[in-house]
């Protein structure tokens, strides 16, 4: 079989020739496709189901949502295992499915299924589905360098403006906010002038609601003109707020100033966010949705954070705390350099110990070739070009290189006998492989003078 090979490719070396161009140009190909990152994917398939309900015990969080849930998404096809954990106002359900599945197919089915399980939940509880990212796909951390800017103020601007503008970037999942506070108003009722003026604590929390709304009224026509009547009563400041009726008392409106005290302040924090012991800090951590190239990601977002550094107040700029495309480079760079030292190191051993530069161009073809076609096999089966991938690669450059030395070593040595006995006029021998040969000594060689 061996012989007929070699023989098939001596009599059809355009053939081989097209074919070794045809796959070197595919792998270059496969190599600019293939995503790249610093660290292999090796989390589970699976799907978050988020739940918050604040204010509840993880008991009643077990028991009215956590446990509903694992209940009815067990019958989701080709889910393999559900995990749940329930804490204080929030429930987390892990969907873990099997290894061929289809991320999205897979969240599609969780969503038509929590479809029915919603009615078996509280009022206004409501599960959604959690990124589709995975458990390595913090690709970029930043911060807000904005030296005497109010925490409140930082983090309005990275909730309204820097986190809708980052996450219109291709390839980006979510752009998750940490630090500062989150604003809001907050009502310091105080329940003697509530029981004086014998109003019920629902009825401010009513009141509140109804008038932080827009409501819209008809239409008319006034001369030949259309107008469009509205109720504009969205708040606005706290004197807004102040000014809300909560009830009468005697006839006489009574106000929300009447019954409590409105500030402005920052919701309940568990923990904050520092930076270097430098200070608190308020910024954003970018997820890398499923399957997608980390390096081209990373670069796509520092371009649009160029962008919105234009629109952000004087003083104000980014400041990267993480960033794994720093790593993607050297490992790539690392890879590189290794390749480019091997194929000079053979080429050199090959030249001083067989004085033959064609020989030596053999084994230089062989290696990028071999290492191009290694990805074209990384993209057919979905393997990232990662530390542990290309740590293999440049690991098997050394396997490469001594199969080409040995083969090389070899038909060159079998050449030299058979012009030796060419020139010594002994009779042709039958060309065979070497490696059909019971002895490297004993085996006929080619009467071809070169390689």
């Amino acid at each position: 079989m061996v012989n007929k090979l070699i023989s098939l490719a001596l009599r059809n070396r355009a053939l081989v020739l097209l074919v070794a161009a045809g796959l070197f140009g595919w792998g270059l190909y496969s190599m600019q496709r293939n995503p790249i990152d610093a660290i292999p994917d090796l989390s589970e398939n699976q799907v978050i189901v988020f739940t918050e309900w604040t204010g509840r015990s993880p008991q009643v969080i077990e028991d009215q949502v956590t446990y509903p849930l694992v209940s009815n998404l067990q019958g989701v096809p080709k889910v393999k295992n559900i995990r749940g954990t329930s804490m204080f106002g929030m429930s987390f359900v892990y969907l873990l499915f099997e290894d061929d599945v289809d991320l999205y197919w897979a969240r599609s089915r969780v969503l038509e299924r929590l479809n029915y399980a919603q009615r078996l939940l509280p009022p206004q509880v409501t599960p959604t589905l959690g990124p589709d990212g995975t458990g390595v796909g913090h690709v970029l951390w930043y911060t807000l360098d904005a030296k005497g800017m109010d925490l409140g103020e930082q983090r309005a601007l990275q909730d309204w403006y820097v986190k809708f503008a980052l996450q219109t970037v291709p390839g980006v999942s979510e752009v998750a906010s940490f630090g500062g506070f989150e604003k809001q108003y907050q009502i310091n009722l105080d329940p003697t002038k509530l029981n004086y003026y014998r109003i019920p604590l629902g009825e401010v929390l009513r009141a509140v609601k109804a008038n932080n709304n827009d409501v819209g009224g008809r239409k008319f026509e006034l001369s030949d003109m259309g107008y469009i009547v509205r109720g504009l009563g969205y708040i606005k400041s706290i004197a807004d707020v102040e000014n809300m009726p909560v009830g009468t008392y005697q006839s006489v409106p009574v106000r929300v100033k009447d019954v409590a005290t409105v500030q402005m302040g920052g919701d309940i924090r568990l923990g904050i966010f520092d930076v270097n012991g430098e200070g608190e800090a308020v910024g954003g951590i970018v997820v890398m949705r499923y399957g997608e190239n980390a390096d081209l990601v990373i670069k796509a977002v520092k371009a649009k954070m160029a962008e919105v550094q234009k629109g952000l107040p004087p003083g104000v700029s980014f400041s990267i705390a993480y960033d794994r495309s720093t790593l993607i480079e050297k490992a790539v760079a690392s890879i590189q350099g290794t390749l480019l030292e091997e194929m000079l190191v053979v080429s050199v051993i090959v030249l001083i110990f067989l004085f033959h530069w064609r020989s030596a161009l053999i084994i230089l073809i062989q290696m990028p070739l071999s290492i191009v076609i290694a990805f074209i096999l990384l993209e057919a089966f979905d393997v990232s070009s990662n530390i542990m991938s290309l740590t293999g690669i440049a690991l098997a450059i050394g396997v490469i290189v001594d199969d080409g030395i040995v083969v090389v070593e070899n038909v060159y040595r079998h050449l030299a006998d058979a012009q030796a006995a060419e020139q010594a006029g002994l009779p042709p021998a039958t060309t065979v492989a070497a490696a059909d040969a019971p002895d490297a000594s004993a085996a006929p060689a080619s009467t071809t003078p070169a390689v």
